[in-house]
């Protein structure tokens, strides 16, 4: 892989993947506004339109850690390009089928590459430029991600129900076909020279400090997207308030997550283990907030707006936070981080649920409190694996309690 001076433009690239994870997230994530419209033009249910949605994330969580390992080795502008086809193709094929099956098989195949583009935009960005300014670089492609989230849904919604599904589908198209154009022209040739074997690259599983920060972003990612699953329930049932003010304050989340990734990247440039510790204590500090206040809504929004923020900071930090502890395998890192975040994501919003069915909806911060609280476990004994790491470096000298004892006796 090629560093920055050897690109044309660092900037120009760093771009180009991020409008290319935006037309990713946008293709996944894009159809939750339109499930209605979906079931009505296929003629089925509103939860079996569902399928379009959960069909693709299931895709995503069983082939996160597999596909980033399988195309490390290979050119990766060669790799994006038929990711971006096969994304332009599957939106194609659902902009003019009739057929509800057929359009279930055009969302899971693209799916297949999302964790493959995605995990290579991130390890293209941050190879894009100095180590220094990597998590940077990294930052902007994770803007990608964020407005895809908040964008994609809104968007696709207006132009599908002012137009039509077919409309709808060829707008998640174009954004693929100008990324595809963009990195065929404009993106230069990246072959992996350094290519490490599976086992190697496998073998960053044997690591401790690995397994720490996969439970970490586990349970972070559970924390975030638990009690975001219930947001909208959340400000219903116990703020009180209308859908339209909701859909305004799920707007505020989404853009706050975008300022998140900005702040995020200066901060794990400048000092990464005190990003790593502070995420987790400030969001449980923000979840008691909402557990206290969550009826006001003047308060709610602030405290959404903060929440929007730390979200799209504890992202960046948890991707950091997987990579760094595989620096030697990028490719297969970024997949591990996908497969965390969206395990984090399922387990998290189970969890939740269960408090929300045995008590109210108000509780469902309480289980995203109990995830903050064991990650922080995990995340204390990742930083004390660094720790050692550099006393040992530097020639001090770190005793574990087990030579402790051994010493006493």
């Amino acid at each position: 892989m090629e560093k920055t001076g050897k690109f044309k433009s660092s900037t120009l690239l760093v771009f180009i993947l991020t409008t290319g994870v935006f037309g990713i997230i946008n293709t996944e994530m894009g159809v939750i506004g339109i499930l209605p419209l979906i079931a009505e033009t296929f003629h089925v249910t509103v939860p079996e339109a569902g399928w379009t949605v959960s069909v693709f994330a299931l895709v995503v969580a069983l082939s996160a850690p597999v596909m980033p390992l399988l195309f490390s080795g290979i050119n990766r502008k060669k790799v994006m390009l038929l990711a971006l086809g096969i994304f332009l193709l599957s939106n194609i094929i659902s902009m003019i089928t009739s057929n509800f099956t057929v359009l279930l098989l055009a969302r899971a195949l693209p799916a297949f590459m999302h964790p493959v583009y995605v995990s290579m935009a991130f390890t293209v960005a941050a190879a894009s430029v100095s180590k220094e300014k990597a998590p940077k670089a990294v930052a902007k492609v994770f803007i990608g991600v964020s407005a895809g989230m908040v964008l994609g849904v809104p968007v696709t919604s207006f132009i599908a129900s002012e137009v039509s599904f077919t409309v709808g589908m060829a707008f998640f198209a174009f954004i693929n076909a100008l990324v595809l154009i963009a990195t065929l022209f404009f993106v230069p040739s990246m072959p992996v020279k350094e290519k490490l074997s599976y086992g190697e690259q496998l073998h960053v599983l044997k690591r401790k400090i690995t397994w720490y920060s996969i439970a970490a972003v586990t349970l972070i990612n559970g924390a975030l997207f638990g009690f975001f699953s219930y947001l909208s329930d959340y400000l219903k049932t116990v703020t009180e308030v209308p859908y339209r003010i909701i859909s305004i304050l799920l707007l505020i989340y989404g853009l706050a997550n975008i300022i998140g990734n900005i702040i995020a990247g200066k901060q794990l440039s400048a000092n990464p283990l005190r990003s790593m510790l502070a995420a987790p204590w400030v969001l449980i500090v923000l979840y008691l907030c909402i557990f206290i206040w969550g009826g006001g809504l003047v308060i709610m929004t602030v405290i959404i707006f903060l929440l929007g923020v730390l979200a799209g900071y504890s992202q960046n930090t948890m991707q950091y936070m997987i990579t760094d502890a595989a620096p030697e395998a990028p490719d297969f890192a970024n997949g591990l981080y996908l497969l965390s975040a969206n395990l984090g994501t399922t387990v998290g919003a189970a969890v939740c649920g269960v408090f929300i069915t045995f008590f109210d909806t108000r509780y469902s911060v309480v289980g995203s409190l109990l995830f903050l609280a064991v990650s922080m476990v995990f995340v204390l004994l990742r930083i004390r694996i660094v720790f050692q790491k550099v006393c040992h470096r530097i020639g001090l000298p770190v005793e574990t309690p087990k030579e402790k004892a051994l010493e006493r006796d």
